[in-house]
């Protein structure tokens, strides 16, 4: 899995918990997985979509009704829930969480293993947009996942962003899978 994978899979809010959710052998069916989410459900089924366009999630022949079918990973969607499952382990409450559901958290935290100027991180991701990005850095920082060091070495001093905390270990989980 690349950086550009993880920008995907995590582009969806609920992804992330419902791969960790299937890992830990949550009952595979749309209902029990909602209510472990508790995700609305057009969120739910946006992100069951996307994790299914993605070859992670499948149907499982010869399970389930067609109107309420049984759901498993694919053999792609084993290495991703195992990601998924480490990210949850380290934000295991809410409030923590809905930071990782955030689109950039958990790419930006990925490329930020050394100190990274924001340029560097900002061509790691590609297609994030400089505003995003800043928030997202300026979110991450205030949480105290992300540190800003201004780097006095050069004649024009400039900022550093690198992953420190919980945002560690986090990033230390997903490049394990990466």
């Amino acid at each position: 899995m690349n950086i550009a994978y993880l920008v995907k899979l995590t582009s969806k809010a609920w992804s992330l918990k419902i791969l960790a959710l299937l890992d830990s052998g949550t009952p595979a069916r749309q209902a029990p997985l909602l209510a472990a989410t508790e995700a609305s459900r057009s969120s739910f089924t946006s992100s069951l979509t996307h994790l299914m366009e993605l070859g992670l999630v499948e149907k499982n022949p010869g399970h389930g009704h067609p109107l309420r079918p049984e759901f498993r990973l694919t053999p792609e969607g084993i290495i991703a829930a195992a990601m998924a499952s480490s990210i949850i382990e380290i934000v295991p409450k809410e409030t923590d969480f809905s930071l990782i559901r955030r689109n950039w958290a958990v790419p930006i935290l990925a490329v930020t293993q050394t100190p990274q100027r924001f340029s560097h991180i900002k061509t790691g991701l590609e297609t994030i947009t400089d505003r995003a990005l800043s928030k997202s850095l300026s979110i991450l920082e205030e949480q105290e996942w992300l540190k800003r060091d201004i780097n006095l070495s050069h004649r024009a001093p400039f900022p550093t962003y690198h992953a420190v905390n919980k945002g560690l270990k986090i990033n230390r989980a997903v490049n394990l899978h990466i």
